[in-house]
């Protein structure tokens, strides 16, 4: 989804003229970058939360010359959503089999013992802060 889709979706929705839901739109955006840009964490309870992840300095390599250079420590943006998104993601991911899965929930949380959900649309499905359950 693009930022023009995501605008219009909204605007759909709430019944604003586009012109002001972009404004909304990049306010909430610019208030993430701002605060991410000063050090601070973004939590949006029940979404998900942003945070910066440093990465240390490295050794690279110039893919055109094959020289190794050094690559400086940087600060980048990441993003987590929350568990329960996590759940319901990859039961729609997995209820749609033309979807390529680039990794399965397993790999992305081994902490967390669950099972996958039976095969029932989402309003029969209930999900729960352990996992989803029938």
């Amino acid at each position: 989804m693009t930022k023009a889709e995501l605008v219009d979706k909204v605007a759909a929705t709430i019944q604003l003229p586009k012109h002001q839901t972009t404004t909304v739109v990049d306010l909430f955006l610019q208030c993430i970058i701002d605060a991410l840009s000063i050090g601070d964490k973004v939590e949006l309870r029940g979404f998900g939360s942003f945070r910066l992840r440093h990465r240390a300095p490295r050794a690279g390599r110039n893919p055109k010359t094959g020289e190794t250079v050094q690559v400086p420590a940087k600060q980048v943006p990441w993003f987590k959503v929350t568990f329960p998104h996590r759940v319901r993601i990859d039961f729609l991911r997995s209820s749609m089999p033309n979807i390529p899965k680039k990794a399965s929930f397993q790999e992305c949380s081994p902490k967390k013992k669950w099972r996958r959900p039976p095969q029932l649309p989402l309003s029969e499905t209930k999900v729960s802060q352990y996992g989803v359950s029938d």
